[in-house]
């Protein structure tokens, strides 16, 4: 076996290309702290029961296990940071007001997903705790807007839903959880004839109910006719009353907003507005989050909570290849004027290659596109003759 091969789905990422995600991932981070939003950096390893608790069976299947030498106690590599900040929250930082909290870091999965098919996402969110109002749904959205456009992605489109929805037709009917299951898979693909099926033996009101959320989906005006078809039920008015207040809340940026009242993604975790973030030359969603509100009472104290977030090498796929940074050859010389000029450019962020002794450069191969000459009792930057 070559030494050099890797996993499948694991890959290096080369001098260019990394350097344009730490520069984005430095972007976003900036911006998440203007809105001050703290940044939290959570290990690498943990316990299983931490790294799963409140997620459910997705995230155990995806997380890769290992033996703790110390303990012998099952430990996980996190495969999704959401549940690392809702413990820090509930657990270490025990703040009694809102708490906005942000990360940045490798997460690593058992089989690929996303956007950039690799099983090792650059993960960036951020998460709101301790506010139940839309209020904080809408700012957490604002945030991934604002967010994908420092990056360079246009033509955005946000599409929401709501898991209340659906969740208050299964519990006023009181469906049981095996049919609760088969229901929302034949929601999810949008199979009107199986929900028919399984919901025959229902009550009419969930079962019209049921039958039109596979219909429900479009601009605004979806949710105008949504509130005509679907049963008045407090819980059911209250949910698109929201999702009307988020539309409002988002006009004035640049994106396009839709609604899907089947899109029931992440239904046993989320307890509220769930949304996507798609753009035009990206086959799948560059962000999910959405509210869950239950995660924090397994580590001791429930709490409000809202969030995204988004991996990072996925959502480069799709921009123009990374071009390297270019660079400035400065030659071997002892001559305390050159070191000077070096330090000056470097301090205003220049990239300063100065050759070894006794070594022929490649300029190329550098990535100089300009030198350090010396004339006029100076030393000068000047193009590299091609």
């Amino acid at each position: 076996m070559r030494n050099w091969l890797l996993p499948e789905y694991i890959e290096d990422v080369l001098p260019a290309e990394a350097a344009r995600i730490e520069t984005l991932r430095r972007t976003l981070l900036d911006l998440f702290k203007v809105h001050g939003y703290q940044y939290v950096i959570p290990p690498m390893l943990e316990y299983m029961e931490s790294l799963i608790t409140g997620v459910g069976h997705d995230l155990d299947l995806a997380t890769f296990k290992v033996v703790d030498q110390l303990t012998g106690r099952l430990m996980g590599v996190r495969a999704d940071m959401t549940p690392q900040a809702a413990r820090i929250d509930a657990h270490l930082l025990n703040h009694q007001g809102i708490t906005r909290l942000c990360y940045a870091g490798s997460v690593l999965r058992t089989k690929p997903d996303g956007l950039a098919q690799t099983r090792e996402p650059l993960q960036l969110g951020a998460e709101l705790y301790g506010h139940a109002g839309v209020a904080s749904d809408i700012e957490i959205q604002r945030l991934l807007i604002k967010a994908l456009q420092a990056i360079g992605i246009d033509q955005l489109h946000m599409d929401f839903s709501h898991v209340n929805i659906f969740g208050s037709l299964i519990e006023a009917s009181q469906v049981a959880p095996q049919l609760e299951q088969e229901l929302y898979a034949a929601l999810q693909s949008k199979d009107q004839s199986s929900v028919a099926a399984l919901s025959q033996h229902l009550d009419k009101t969930t079962r019209e109910a049921l039958l039109h959320l596979t219909e429900l989906n479009g601009d605004k005006s979806i949710l105008v006719k949504a509130s005509k078809v679907l049963p008045v039920m407090p819980a059911v008015q209250e949910a698109l009353t929201s999702l009307s207040q988020v539309s409002t809340a988002l006009e004035d940026l640049d994106v396009t907003v839709s609604f899907d009242l089947s899109e029931l993604r992440g239904y046993h975790y989320h307890s509220g507005i769930v949304f996507a973030a798609y753009a035009q030359g990206y086959k799948g969603p560059l962000a999910l989050g959405g509210r869950y509100d239950e995660v924090g009472q397994a580590f001791g104290r429930a709490r409000p909570a809202t969030g995204f977030s988004l991996d990072l090498r996925g959502v480069v796929t799709a921009l123009q290849p990374a071009k390297p940074m270019m660079a400035i050859f400065a030659p071997a010389n002892d001559d305390a004027s050159l070191s000077v000029k070096i330090d000056s450019l470097r301090a205003d962020g220049q990239i300063v290659v100065q050759e070894l002794s006794g070594f022929e450069s490649n300029l190329d191969e550098l990535n100089c596109d300009r030198k350090l000459v010396h004339y006029n009792s100076g030393w000068h930057v000047v193009a590299v003759d091609k």
